[in-house]
């Protein structure tokens, strides 16, 4: 049997140990979030009604200078990445997945890595902070490897973009 004296000194190990575990557990939850705040700045959309009435967006650009934000397709949380680049919003798709998105015809595209075949799929709402469009077309990619949807043209060219430093400002 274990003195008195080893009990304490187990209970007094098995707490420092505990400590630890806590403490590594509270950092990996802030260097996560502080990795996340980096990556999309724009968890929290800045959005304001402007002089005019029409309705503004402000973005952030993240540490890599790209807009990344979070926003709603047929009223459920996605994150986009603007691309001015990309034709129609294109949809990794296992986010098609998740949205039950329907598959329309067979298209290709041109894509930075070449040519891409996907599917062609409508958009009921598309929506950025308090910026709202419908009826948009998109394209699902079963090859895209990122978590991202690339936020194209087609929602883009129907609002007015100014840039000036690190922050796009966006109105409807």
């Amino acid at each position: 049997m274990n003195s008195p004296e080893q009990q304490q000194q187990k209970i007094g190990k098995s707490m420092v140990f505990a400590m630890w575990l806590v403490i590594l557990a509270l950092l990996t939850l802030f260097f996560d979030k502080y990795l996340g705040d980096q990556h999309n700045p724009n968890q929290q959309v800045t959005q304001r009604q402007a002089d005019d009435g029409r309705s503004e967006v402000v973005l952030k650009q993240n540490r890599q200078g790209h807009y990344i934000a979070n926003g709603r397709i047929n009223g459920q949380e996605v994150t986009f990445l603007l691309d001015t680049g990309a034709t129609d919003i294109a949809i990794p798709e296992k986010i098609a997945n998740r949205l039950d998105l329907p598959r329309g015809r067979q298209v290709q595209f041109q894509t930075a890595n070449g040519v891409a075949r996907g599917y062609s799929t409508r958009l009921d709402s598309v929506s950025l902070g308090n910026i709202r469009l419908g009826d948009l077309p998109a394209s699902i990619n079963p090859h895209a490897g990122h978590d991202e949807i690339l936020l194209g043209m087609s929602f883009l060219r129907q609002l007015e973009m100014s840039q000036k430093g690190d922050t796009l400002t966006l109105r409807q």
